[in-house]
């Protein structure tokens, strides 16, 4: 025996209504949980109460989420996903290229090699 179906509708009893919020919001953040678990998703999730409380799940930085969000959206009537996800993922290759690079500089300038490319005022150990 299942549950039944309920109405979906406004519950008039304050008391009532703040305890199915509660349950449901746990259930919602359960869910975006293991979406992103299961499924390797991006996911952020961002709740109000009526009483102005923030709930917010995300499992990455939720601010670099909802800035991929936007671009999306803005995007949108002039670009497939595909293309805005190859973008974005062009772009946080090439910042790990320049990451890469810069330590290894560094890890050269450690090891003796290229020091006359330093100044005298420039630390060996410099990293960004």
């Amino acid at each position: 025996m299942g549950r039944g179906k309920i109405e979906i509708k406004r519950i008039e009893n304050s008391t009532n209504r703040q305890v199915t919020f509660c349950k449901r919001r746990n259930g919602l953040l359960k869910k975006a949980y293991e979406l992103s678990v299961l499924c390797d998703a991006e996911v952020a999730l961002i709740v109000f109460s009526t009483r102005g409380r923030l709930y917010e799940y995300a499992n990455n930085n939720i601010r670099s989420t909802i800035e991929r969000y936007k671009k999306a959206s803005d995007n949108t009537n002039t670009h497939s996903v595909q293309e805005i996800n190859a973008a974005y993922y062009q772009q946080e290759s090439a910042k790990l290229r320049q990451q890469i690079q810069t330590i290894q500089n560094s890890n050269r300038h450690l090891m003796g090699d290229s020091l006359s490319a330093l100044s005298v005022k420039e630390p060996l150990w410099y990293l960004d």
